[in-house]
């Protein structure tokens, strides 16, 4: 998988980008977790995401945040790394300009990063947001919320509390517009540190949630 360099707001950012070979191939990006307690691209759960879009035939991006890795600038506190997330969308759109589907996953930090990224773009046409933070960021701006998406957390998650997210959940599903789907991994922490019992079937997850609505063709 070719490791490329892009510009960012705040200089280059460092990405490993995973092309298919039809030219109009469902693209994705794939947001990491904070960087200020050691979230990168190679984060276990954002890479299992991105090969689990990629085999499903999805063009995907993942990159470093700014001042992560050999990516420029310094930790911004969630406003700097949307820029970030904004221009890693820039160049996936510039580099398959015939992709018909766009979506944004994101775990943890990036999940939170990744909605917002939602608001701004209206060609994001679904999302995946992985143990969203939702007791530590106000998430309140989805408001509309644009997209559909597959909001997916482990009932034993300490970092961000199942109740937050399951608030977060039942305030989105009371948008008309959208359908949320949301999925809970019985006995899975923040991180889905069992691979088997864990990680497995969280991607199984966000395959099947993916496919099917590649399927339907719906927003």
């Amino acid at each position: 998988m070719p490791e490329v360099i892009f510009p960012g707001p705040e200089g280059r950012l460092e990405g490993r980008y995973h092309p298919q070979p039809i030219p109009d191939a469902p693209i994705a990006i794939i947001l990491h977790p904070d960087p200020k307690f050691g979230g990168t691209m190679n984060n276990r759960v954002v890479y299992n995401l991105h090969y689990a879009f990629h085999k499903m035939g999805f063009t995907v991006l993942r990159f470093n945040f700014r001042g992560v890795g050999r990516s420029q600038g310094e930790y911004d506190e969630g406003i700097g790394e949307l820029s970030d997330a904004a221009s890693a969308l820039d160049y996936l759109q510039a580099m398959n300009p015939n992709s018909k589907h766009c979506w944004v996953a994101g775990f943890s930090f990036g999940a939170w990063i990744g909605m917002q990224l939602l608001m701004r773009r209206p060609e994001i046409t679904g999302f995946i947001s992985v143990a969203p933070p939702a007791n530590m960021y106000d998430f309140s701006f989805l408001a509309p919320c644009p997209s559909s998406g597959l909001i997916i957390n482990g009932t034993a998650d300490r970092v961000a509390p199942p109740k937050d997210t399951q608030s977060l959940v039942s305030k989105l599903r009371e948008q008309k517009g959208i359908t949320i789907t949301h999925e809970e991994i019985e006995g899975a922490d923040h991180f889905f540190k069992d691979d088997e019992a864990h990680m497995k079937p969280m991607i199984d997850h966000v395959q099947t949630y993916v496919r099917r609505r590649l399927t339907e063709g719906t927003r």
